[in-house]
């Protein structure tokens, strides 16, 4: 890679990094984890950098790579276990989400109940504000895996809250 196509990523990477921090702590809910996925996903639009012809599209390959690696992260055997001190004891859900999440903790860790392409396809439209269409782009699958995965999405996290969510979009 020659000095200018550094001098540009660089550029980028500075421009993006918070987001894309940001992405990959709603994707995984945990801090440490985010950071190793952003760098992942950073470190492959390097390598590629150079042979990008369209710049316009190198939020939607940072994207798809993004989510591609918090997958990826998700099917490893240690990530389905989980140790906690205490069982809880469920609450009787009533009345709306914004009633029963007080928090952005309390969404984050309804969020990791939800299963790893719901849960890419939840931050995609409902954070990023991506419409279904550009959903599917990302992800490489057709409008309607698009929709199936955000309804079941939205009713595994509604499970994991124990509220309705309510949804515009």
């Amino acid at each position: 890679m020659d000095q200018r196509d550094e001098q540009e990523f660089a550029k980028y990477f500075a421009a993006k990094r918070d987001f894309v921090r940001r992405s990959a702590f709603l994707l995984c809910g945990d801090w440490h984890r985010a950071d190793d996925l952003a760098q992942t996903a950073f470190v492959a639009l390097h390598r590629k950098w150079s042979g990008i012809r369209d710049r316009g599209a190198v939020d939607a390959y940072l994207r798809k790579t993004l989510v591609r690696a918090a997958i990826d992260e998700s099917r490893r055997p240690w990530r389905r276990e989980r140790q906690v001190d205490l069982l809880p004891e469920p609450e009787p859900a009533a009345g709306r989400l914004d009633d029963q999440v007080a928090t952005r903790t309390d969404l984050i860790n309804g969020l990791r109940d939800v299963p790893p392409k719901q849960r890419a396809v939840l931050v995609m439209r409902y954070f990023e504000g991506l419409d279904v269409a550009a959903v599917a782009k990302a992800l490489g699958c057709s409008e309607g895996n698009v929709k199936s995965q955000t309804a079941r999405g939205l009713a595994n996290l509604r499970t994991a809250l124990g509220a309705e969510v309510e949804t515009h979009g």
